[in-house]
């Protein structure tokens, strides 16, 4: 879902060794019985004793040298142990040896996954991206702001609409249009996620990453530090359909970045712990000509207790359709009903519309209590990076997993050294650093403004506010929070008190208007 709202060098060691010789014992031959002993000194015949016995010693050692050094070349040593195959364990900080490189597993093949194998592969981490739904249609508004397009290098046509009218509705079908603010070469773009994900796995496939159509099942945690993680996932490689059970396989790791989404089974391995969710529902609808003219360039969202108790509910254009949806965290089994209520609220424009589509999914409402673990880290919408209020989460999980990979790459030097848990807790301050204000605004926000019906009928008469259009567009498309008027911020706080006061005390509410 995703949408617009206002104000956002260590120890290297083999597992097999070979045994170590610590010296080599030598008994003197005896003097000859024929000799008479007082013949020859005795502290000459121990002089001449040692030097044979140092002579054969020096000897054995030799041969026993060049025979592990033949052995060694066959790939055995002596009493039958084996470098071959032998693991090898590298702590942080520590060089791999010529030839290898940091091995990363990416979970999840959405937005965050797939910008995040891009960069690693482009960067020169071994890099393997695990996707099980090639084809996976996500219930998502799909608008995306516009610096995620040059930002991402993503294909114009990649955009199927450029939304300039964003028109809000009260619950008394009040209408406000927003987007007065906008200039000439400004939009909202809206993109179908199935063609968004797949092209960005595709480039990260052309960069280097190994794309691995597979369902993951899970991991084994490194026991020791510098272990290995061993993923095993269903490879469903050549296989078509639902009923695909795939092959069983494993893959080694030395970092694993869990991308798979709100319900994320990294995270679950990892033990990072519950956090509140929202069911998004959405119908993609297919309307006649000349109501689809009407949602050419512009997107509607509406507000209410029939269309959801504390979000709001959606119709945005896609290339030949519409999308129709919303969502809720405090009643995920009335969902239906909310959607039937967007249906009634907008049956005027897209009347005579036929589904085309139904899709449900969970969008996290908060990051998880814990996002990194020893060299396992959640990004996008696994670590809970979806916006309050808005509900906003494409652009935020790609710049997430763009942003891990850097640090990634950094620290281990494009893959030529171990990580650990330190380098992955950098890209957690960075993140909350420069995102953190942008959450903590639209969660204010969302508490204050969805809390009823008067709040809500608050809320759109403020976006008729040209300074709150343009702080609201200003953050949304840029991804900064803006506000940098002194006065113009204390004049809209008095007019959010004022507004808030005028509804919750009003006797009479407004009367329910008509859709045009």
């Amino acid at each position: 879902m995703s949408g617009v709202m206002a104000m956002p060098v260590a120890t290297l060691r083999a597992t097999a060794t070979t045994p170590v010789v610590a010296g080599i014992g030598h008994v003197a031959q005896p003097v000859p019985a024929s000799a008479p002993s007082s013949s020859v000194p005795l502290t000459a015949v121990a002089a001449s004793a040692a030097a044979l016995g140092a002579v054969g010693a020096a000897t054995q050692r030799r041969g026993r040298r060049q025979a592990q050094r033949a052995s060694l070349a066959q790939g055995r040593v002596t009493k039958g142990r084996t470098l071959r195959g032998a693991k090898l364990v590298l702590c942080a900080g520590a060089s791999f040896p010529e030839g290898r490189k940091l091995r990363v597993a990416v979970v999840g093949g959405g937005p965050a996954g797939a910008s995040c194998a891009d960069q690693l592969a482009k960067d020169g981490v071994e890099t393997f991206l695990i996707e099980r739904k090639m084809d996976n249609c996500k219930p998502c508004g799909g608008a995306i702001p516009l610096c995620m397009i040059d930002e991402f290098d993503l294909p114009k046509d990649i955009v199927d609409r450029q939304v300039r009218k964003m028109t809000m509705i009260s619950p008394t079908n009040k209408e406000v249009q927003i987007g007065q603010t906008l200039k000439d070469d400004e939009f909202i773009g809206m993109v179908r996620r199935e063609v968004l994900d797949d092209f960005l796995r595709q480039r990260a496939k052309k960069n280097g990453a190994t794309l691995i159509n597979g369902l993951f099942i899970g991991m084994s945690l490194p026991q020791n530090k510098g272990d290995s993680y061993l993923l095993t996932y269903n490879d469903y490689e050549g296989q078509e359909g639902n009923a695909r059970k795939g092959e069983t396989k494993t893959l080694e790791v030395d970092v694993v970045i869990g991308a798979d989404g709100a319900n994320s089974r990294v995270a679950k391995d990892i033990e990072a712990g519950d956090y509140e969710y929202a069911i998004a529902f959405q119908e993609r609808m297919t309307i006649p000509d000349d109501k689809m003219e009407y949602y050419k360039d512009r997107a509607e969202m509406y507000v209410g207790e029939d269309v959801s108790p504390d979000f709001y509910a959606w119709v945005f254009p896609k290339c030949d359709h519409v999308a129709v949806g919303t969502g809720t965290v405090v009643d995920k089994k009335g969902i239906k009903l909310y959607q039937q209520g967007i249906r009634d609220r907008a049956a005027p424009r897209i009347e005579g519309g036929k589904i085309i589509r139904v899709e449900a999914h969970p969008i996290p409402e908060h990051p998880r209590p814990w996002r990194v673990k020893d060299r396992s880290i959640l990004v996008g919408d696994a670590a809970g990076y979806v916006t309050k209020c808005s509900g906003e989460g494409i652009y935020f999980a790609a710049k997430s997993g763009r942003m891990c990979a850097e640090t990634i790459v950094k620290n281990s030097q494009q893959g030529a050294r171990m990580i650990d848990e330190a380098d992955l807790m950098e890209h957690l301050r960075e993140w909350d650093g420069k995102y953190g204000p942008t959450y903590l605004v639209l969660d204010l926000l969302q508490k204050v403004f969805y809390t009823s019906d008067a709040a809500r009928e608050s809320f759109v008469e403020l976006c008729e506010e040209e300074y709150v259009q343009k702080v609201t567009f200003d953050s949304y498309l840029y991804k900064t929070v803006q506000g940098n008027d002194p006065v113009g911020d204390l004049k809209l706080g008095w007019k959010t008190l004022s507004s808030l006061y005028k509804f919750n005390n009003q006797k009479t509410p407004d009367p329910m208007r008509t859709l045009a």
